[in-house]
């Protein structure tokens, strides 16, 4: 074999290396970002389990405030089908929009049972709402770290995958941009309820 013969296969054995480190830190981004969501996944479904059991407490005593009680539940089952959905593909910029805009829903309507709740001193007494509310906020805080790690390796995944030339490898074998997980996307849903129970 000539020298340019050499040359050239060591040149194209160069590029196939590259193409393969390219793609192998791709796929190892993308697998970071399903184990981000899964621990949101892991937040949010310990934050569905704990909704019915608020709502069922304040059944008791908020008898006049059913529509604020209905709106929660199906809040809830929309997150529920949506968080599923993103589950199974959670570099899938519409579910994870789509589970954004359901958690979104959720938080509203939550907020309001809490604000609603505020009128009912029985209510805001009662040692088990009390608890709940507790373990709501502390769901909700570990629920914003969770999203916060996704986010970054989205970020991270993005980087590499729009970067020259690795951008070459990611748009020839199908990897699109993943999506950030916004958790509110107005001014009405940055404004935190204010709660208290105590």
């Amino acid at each position: 074999m000539t020298t340019t013969g050499w040359m050239t296969l060591t040149a194209l054995g160069v590029v196939v290396l590259w193409a393969v480190f390219a793609y192998n830190r791709l796929v190892m981004l993308r697998n970071r970002i399903a184990n981000a969501f899964a621990q949101i996944d892991v937040q949010l479904r310990r934050r569905y389990d704990l909704i019915p059991n608020l709502v069922e407490v304040a059944r008791g005593y908020l008898q006049h405030e059913s529509r604020t009680l209905e709106a929660v539940i199906a809040a809830r089952g929309q997150a529920v089908s949506a968080a599923q959905a993103a589950r199974a593909q959670p570099t899938s910029a519409p579910l994870v929009g789509a589970l954004a805009s359901a958690e979104g829903l959720l938080g509203g309507s939550l907020g309001r049972l809490l604000a609603v709740a505020e009128n009912y001193p029985d209510l805001k007494a009662d040692a088990t709402m009390r608890e709940l509310s507790e373990e709501l906020s502390s769901t909700e805080n570990r629920l914003g770290f969770a999203r916060q790690a996704y986010n970054d390796q989205v970020l991270q995944f993005n980087d590499a995958a729009m970067q020259f030339p690795a951008l070459i490898v990611a748009r020839l074998l199908g990897f699109a941009p993943a999506a950030m997980l916004e958790s509110t996307r107005s001014d009405a849903e940055r404004e935190a309820p204010r709660v208290s129970f105590g």
